[in-house]
């Protein structure tokens, strides 16, 4: 396999303990090992992150866009499952 065969990976990086990871760019590797050791090398240089991910981009299912309403709708008249009337005191942290 050359490197115009590679897979593509995607990238997640935690920046601190306690947060989540985020999606930070993608890469083609010739296996996961070479990807997470190019993803370290390429997103965390100035040590941005204390965790990564590296995804194969074919394993990843996503929604379309296009489908937001008939996926999202049914949760909107359910308040409850958003606490956003809840007061979270400030030494709770990351939440």
């Amino acid at each position: 396999m050359n490197s115009k065969n590679w897979p593509l990976f995607e990238v997640f990086i935690r920046s601190k303990n306690g947060l989540s990871h985020k999606h930070v760019g993608s890469l083609h590797a010739a296996d996961p090992s070479m990807a997470l050791e190019n993803a370290r090398d390429v997103y965390c240089r100035r040590n941005e992150g204390v965790s990564i991910w590296v995804v194969p981009s074919d394993s990843i299912t996503a929604s379309d866009p296009g489908d937001a309403e008939e996926l999202y709708e049914p949760a909107k008249d359910k308040i409850y499952r958003h606490p956003t009337f809840y007061t979270i005191p400030d030494e709770i942290g990351h939440m």
